[in-house]
């Protein structure tokens, strides 16, 4: 994966662990609000400082864990969601506000849930049920204190409340146990699926260099080299030029006739190794038909497209296909310029003209027409 698909596929993750804690710190806005409206209808047993300050603590600490997702201090922790000390934190905070309130407690067992339930998706089975266990320890030392208080007449409905929390929270234990199996068995799945996209798409590029590629010379077929062309000609520049070849091995008929046509296809190879040695890495050779090829030279110039198709003829004609006791290999080629101004069939039939040049003034030899109707032979 690049860097830069890296960097992009963090800065997701990062913007929904920043929805997720707005969530959270949401969700303690709301239980200030629940409690300062049990401080004015008379439920709450502590006094306004206390109320006071523990309000600005409580929210302090989602600021401060806002500064650690806004700076990215999260990234350096081994779970950046920061999960487990958010739920730690909310249930702290759960327990002391509930031990402030009066019989009114029982109502705001829910709030418990809602803390626990963000830790549901993400913990580990072990550490959820550990956490359900401090919930129900604090909630269970804060109605004992209670009953301690209160005496025997508040006992029974005291339990209750232990015994439903109880209850809810093995639920609740049971039903993150049960998600983290899914997600388990999603992430395997969504694994294999990943590695069946990855062998499709090195099936595709296959099959695409399968389809671009002459089987016999390894070089590009006439239709990959027609869709290159035409890119490269879009973004050509108005001053510059590209240059095109033609080339045609002289007497091909005569190998296969007389040597077959095994010897055909060694010659055939042997000119598109000589070629890789005598193009450049960014200059362009496919098989253009049978035994003609065509050349495509980025940034050409008349002198360059020139040496570059002298030097290919030369090294040609001093090659020795394996096998094959063939001799005086040579080969003509036609060239020209193509401009932005017109297209490549223009090029390729200017190119085809001083290929029939070349081949009408004794063969082994290149010709051009560099512009409509200019004839050089060199």
């Amino acid at each position: 994966m690049s860097a830069e698909r890296r960097g992009g596929k963090m800065q997701v993750s990062q913007a929904l662990r920043m929805r997720r804690f707005a969530m959270a710190a949401g969700s303690y806005v709301l239980v200030m609000l629940i409690v300062w409206a049990a401080y004015f209808t008379g439920h709450y047993r502590g006094g306004i400082q206390v109320l006071s300050w523990s309000t600005i603590a409580a929210l302090g600490s989602q600021l401060l864990l806002y500064v650690a997702f806004l700076q990215r201090w999260n990234l350096r922790c081994a779970e950046p969601s920061l999960t487990l000390p958010q739920v730690l934190l909310g249930l702290a905070w759960q327990t002391f506000f509930i031990s402030q309130l009066d019989e009114s407690r029982g109502s705001m067992l829910v709030i418990y849930i809602l803390i626990l339930l963000f830790g549901a998706f993400e913990l580990a089975p072990r550490v959820f049920a550990a956490c359900c266990a401090l919930a129900f320890i604090g909630f269970a030392g804060v109605q004992l204190t209670v009953m301690w208080g209160e005496g025997q007449n508040a006992a029974i409905g005291l339990s209750l409340d232990l015994l439903v929390f109880a209850a809810v929270l093995g639920w609740l234990i049971f039903f993150a146990s049960y998600v983290q199996r899914l997600r388990a068995r999603m992430r395997m799945r969504r694994a294999a699926l990943q590695a069946h996209q990855d062998t499709l798409r090195g099936m595709m590029r296959q099959l695409q260099d399968i389809a671009a590629t002459d089987e016999l010379t390894g070089l590009c077929n006439r239709r990959h080299f027609m869709r290159v062309a035409q890119s490269e000609l879009k973004a050509l520049p108005a001053r510059e030029r590209l240059g095109v070849a033609l080339i045609d091995l002289d007497h091909f008929k005569r190998i296969n006739d007389q040597f077959g046509h095994d010897a055909g296809d060694r010659v055939l190879q042997t000119f598109a190794a000589v070629a890789g040695a005598c193009l450049r890495e960014d200059d362009l050779l496919a098989r253009y038909g049978g035994e003609e090829f065509v050349l495509l030279m980025r940034h050409g110039t008349q002198d360059h497209l020139d040496a570059c198709c002298e030097r290919l003829r030369e090294a040609f004609a001093q090659a020795e296909p394996l096998g094959v006791s063939c001799t005086h290999l040579s080969l003509s080629a036609g060239m020209t310029l193509l401009f932005a101004d017109e297209t490549i069939e223009q090029a390729l039939k200017r190119a085809d003209l001083a290929l029939y040049d070349a081949k009408g003034n004794g063969r082994n030899r290149c010709a051009a027409r560099w512009r409509e109707g200019e004839h050089v032979d060199s």
